[in-house]
């Protein structure tokens, strides 16, 4: 299953919160789609799978200040 988060417009540390609470409702293998546009997140949210053990699949910056995120749960 896929699910797509989007928490544009939302300033740091909300991104990552919200991230969270989605993977939370996940089940193990199922992917979380998250477009944010706050800087810090680009280093919050991947450091964060990281260390849950969650993969990212998928990371790219749509534009100047726009990125997306896959992450699939451990």
């Amino acid at each position: 299953m896929r699910q797509k988060l989007e928490v544009l417009g939302m300033v740091c540390p909300f991104p990552l919160i919200e991230a969270k609470n989605a993977v939370e409702q996940l089940n193990s293998g199922d992917e979380l789609v998250i477009d944010f546009d706050c800087t810090q997140a680009t280093e919050s949210i991947p450091r964060w799978a990281a260390e849950a053990g969650h993969e990212v699949t998928n990371y790219e910056q749509l534009d100047e200040a726009q990125w997306t995120i896959t992450i699939q749960k451990k």
